[in-house]
């Protein structure tokens, strides 16, 4: 309920074998780094065995790590050494495709129309004289229509097939009893090898509208996250969730299930972690807040109030693998979204990332951190597009294809052919200069952002007012600034562009920024927080 989760992408954290892509084996030799960090558990991204057409979140083969990575030695290896650090693991889950080289795919392929491997998945006849049409006007979120003809064993052209992302990833049918049969034995399967817990990829999907009906409009992006969809959010996926849990609980320890869940509002996340159901979802109203006090209030009241009624922790997080980081997204003006292709002003941006990091994990609930935020990391957005990776980048349409800037392999060491990544080079390029801000360069140094990290969290797990709880009680502050108690701790955020003179609550715990105090007056310098202690 107070845990901080580190959240490693593997192809971009350590390489351990010298091919230029991150693998399991080099989480494994940084994890005694995590736990000096400071967190409580790892989520690792995809690792399966995957053509990689969406980095890994295209499984060919849920119970398989792809040979890219390593193996299941290699997955059984990193669990031991986790839990022996005491850290947490938690894998990714990804129930609403599959690869299309998953067996069950390349079966209901060559058995033809009619078969029941087709069912599985959501094969359709196609609309117009001679089925050229799509069987409705949804739309990929990759760009594009969602949904592509096949040519039939017979050479001719034949039906369509649903996926919501990349043609390569073909949606289940959940209606299909068999799809809810394999991944129930997946869950055992990965629980029996001793991982913690679930992050469920895409957990609003899975379950689609009955007779997937039109809906009527273009450019069906622009209405995610606004309205229910009728492949989104649809009430039938709490039913999947409710069996799930009864698994995860027949297993002793304290395992959890958390939910990428893109929903139109927070009290409809809620839905999501009713005691019933999961137990974390992301919160990704507050990832999207721009840096501002009335807004950032307005959505942590909203989020506190929403999770208290089900009884589940709030989740805060301000970066992943999906999203520009949060040091650039800062960096630039607000209303600029999540993807962002701008460096902007990288010193503003850092000041901001450092104060938002502090306000976020002096918030009540559990606290999402990105590989490399704690090094301050910014996005790489001067990628040549011969180098670019990410697919929606090659579609032209639907996202901006931006995310390869927030996956750059992160840097360990100030000198090297990849700053300590690995012997081999990267497989995305990293900038000049990125080895000043390595783990090695910031390690020691006095006012670096690793350290203010590493600060932070001894913090957050020595003070028993921060962490838990589902509340916080405002104090009055000038307009521009954040400022609760919870019990004996307070922090403030002043995210204007002037410093501000305030009281001094206490014993000064921790500042993002230089504070100074005189006779119990604390000056605070813009975008800055502090935590205070009167105890």
């Amino acid at each position: 309920r107070d845990a901080v989760i580190y959240q490693v992408y593997p192809r971009s954290f350590a390489d351990s074998n010298g091919d230029g892509m991150g693998d399991l084996e080099g989480v494994r030799t940084r994890l005694p780094y995590l736990r000096d960090l400071g967190v409580d558990a790892v989520w690792l991204s995809p690792f399966y065995a995957s053509p990689q057409a969406d980095a890994g979140y295209d499984v060919a083969d849920y119970r398989a790590v792809d040979p890219m990575f390593g193996s299941l030695l290699d997955a059984d290896a990193l669990i031991r050494d986790a839990h022996a650090l005491g850290l947490r693991i938690i894998v990714d889950l990804v129930p609403n495709h599959s690869s299309d080289q998953h067996e069950w795919f390349k079966r209901a392929l060559a058995e033809g129309p009619g078969s029941p491997s087709r069912d599985r998945y959501h094969f359709r006849p196609g609309k117009g004289k001679n089925g050229e049409l799509p069987p409705n006007d949804w739309e990929s979120i990759f760009g594009g229509p969602a949904w592509t003809r096949v040519t039939e064993p017979d050479g001719t052209p034949g039906e369509w097939y649903l996926h919501l992302f990349a043609p390569e990833q073909p949606d289940f049918n959940w209606e299909h009893p068999a799809v809810g049969d394999e991944f129930r034995s997946i869950l055992r399967f990965w629980l029996d090898m001793g991982v913690d817990g679930f992050r469920i990829d895409v957990a609003h999907g899975m379950v689609k509208a009955e007779g997937l009906p039109d809906l009527g409009s273009h450019e069906q992006l622009k209405l995610l996250g606004n309205d229910v969809m009728p492949f989104f959010d649809q009430d039938g996926v709490h039913d999947i969730y409710r069996q799930w849990r009864l698994i995860l609980d027949e297993y002793s320890g304290e395992r959890i299930f958390v939910a990428e869940a893109w929903t139109p509002t927070v009290e409809r996340t809620a839905n999501y972690v009713r005691p019933d159901e999961l137990h974390q979802a992301f919160n990704f109203q507050y990832l999207g807040t721009h840096w501002d006090a009335e807004e950032l209030r307005t959505v942590i009241d909203r989020t506190l109030d929403a999770m208290r009624p089900v009884g589940a922790p709030a989740t805060w997080v301000l970066s992943n693998h999906d999203v520009t980081r949060h040091a650039t997204r800062f960096a630039n003006p607000a209303g600029l979204g999540t993807q962002i292709r701008l460096a902007g002003d990288r010193e503003l941006g850092l000041r901001r990332a450092r104060a938002a990091t502090l306000l976020m994990l002096a918030l009540p609930g559990s606290a999402y951190v990105y590989q490399g935020e704690e090094l301050g990391l910014p996005d790489v957005v001067d990628l040549p597009d011969e180098v670019r990776q990410d697919p929606a980048y090659f579609r032209g349409a639907g996202q901006d294809g931006f995310r390869d800037g927030c996956r750059v392999p992160i840097p360990w060491t100030r000198e090297g052919s990849s700053y300590g990544f690995g012997d081999g080079g990267s497989w995305l390029p990293q900038p000049a200069g990125w080895g000043e801000l390595s783990v090695e360069a910031q390690t020691g140094e006095p006012g670096s952002t690793l350290e203010l990290y590493r600060a932070a969290l001894a913090v957050r797990r020595e003070q028993p007012d921060l962490g838990a709880g589902d509340a916080v009680e405002w104090l009055r502050a000038p307009e521009g600034v954040l400022a609760f108690r919870r019990g004996d701790f307070v922090c403030v955020a002043n995210t204007t562009g002037e410093s501000v003179a305030l009281p001094a609550y206490g014993r000064l715990l921790l500042a993002s920024g230089e504070v100074t105090e005189t006779d119990g007056e604390a000056k605070v310098p813009a975008d800055t927080t502090v935590w205070w202690t009167r105890a």
